[in-house]
């Protein structure tokens, strides 16, 4: 029997398919389903930093019971909508997920300062999830903020996270740093135990009729997955940090390549959004006659095959494989 197992961030998981931040974990019946079809852990949607600053700072107080402050400085602080549930229910729907599922909950934070993210680190451990997600989602805006000093916050941050919890963190970065090596490595330094590439940065669009920036989400494609597979097969072996690869992943196929470039775990969003949780039970059949029809005995055989580390041409994945692409389109007829 082919064995699917892996592990992450210390975590004995039944198979590398592990469901990503998402509405999906905010319904029990629907985390009972995707446990039923066989994913083997789940990342609770975030509790957002914005929502931690509402209410250590009590907002809705000094914004909307006193006469005192204009009424227009409302509009300077996020519309967190459907993710608007306070701290203490964020923290009762991990309790409630823990106890419904026997798969590990995975706890997720959302933002870019230390504010009350320590406490809240130390709560949803309380709570009972098995391992934190930080997913540090910011844009950076202002032109007098270097890299640098980004990235020592960002550092930082990592840091009083780790160092405040028992529990196994990992680190959802976006793919835009300039050295993102380096910034891996001193994540690995400070504590943080495994690394997810990449968040997906949601682009607004513009409405030209009506002169609005319009917001809507649109769900990956397997093309998307390229970007973090580079990046999974060149950190791979070069970091003492365990690998996730998300954006993207919607088939066997691409779960099989994510494997193989060197993710331990592969996070799922929108291919479960798209397809609902039973499609995890036929991506699981699927990369088992797999691996069954190429020889493969186990997941962990094929963990890190095609990384930079082992290919027989290393280049491919760097600025050589952008000349050879070049090429190639010369020498079409």
């Amino acid at each position: 029997m082919t064995d699917l197992s892996t592990t992450y961030l210390g975590l004995q998981l039944k198979n590398p398919i592990v469901a990503s931040a998402s509405p999906l974990s905010e319904k029990i019946e629907i985390a009972k389903q995707l446990e039923e079809a066989g994913i083997s852990a789940i990342v609770m949607y975030s509790l957002f930093e914005e929502q931690i600053i509402h209410e250590s700072l009590e907002l809705d107080h000094f914004l909307f019971t006193g006469t005192e402050i204009s009424p227009e400085i409302t509009s300077f602080y996020p519309q967190t909508g459907r993710y608007s549930l306070k701290p203490d229910a964020y923290l009762e729907k991990v309790t409630q997920l823990k106890k419904a599922v026997s798969i590990p909950v995975i706890g997720s934070l959302n933002g870019v300062s230390t504010g009350g993210w320590v406490k809240y680190a130390r709560r949803i451990e309380e709570a009972g999830a098995d391992a934190l997600e930080l997913n540090l989602y910011y844009l950076p805006v202002d032109p007098n903020l270097t890299s640098s000093a980004l990235e020592d916050n960002y550092i930082a941050l990592v840091s009083e996270v780790c160092n405040s919890v028992r529990i196994p963190v990992s680190v959802k970065l976006s793919p835009y740093f300039t050295a993102l090596p380096n910034v891996a490595k001193r994540m690995a330094a400070v504590g943080a135990k495994g690394l997810v590439l990449f968040n997906r940065f949601y682009q607004p669009d513009l409405d030209i009729e009506n002169l609005e920036v319009l917001h809507t989400l649109e769900l990956s494609t397997s093309s998307e997955m390229r970007l973090p597979l580079r990046w999974v097969s060149i950190l791979y072996g070069k970091i003492n940090i365990d690998l996730a690869l998300t954006s993207g992943v919607h088939t066997a196929e691409d779960v099989i390549k994510a494997i193989m470039a060197g993710a331990k775990a592969v996070l799922l969003a929108s291919a479960l959004l798209k397809h609902g949780p039973g499609y995890v039970s036929s991506l699981l059949t699927d990369i088992q006659t797999w691996m069954e029809a190429h020889e493969y005995d186990s997941i962990s055989q094929m963990q890190g095959s095609l990384s930079q580390a082992k290919v027989a041409d290393p280049a491919a994945y760097e600025r050589a494989n952008y000349m050879k692409v070049l090429q190639s389109f010369r020498t079409l007829p």
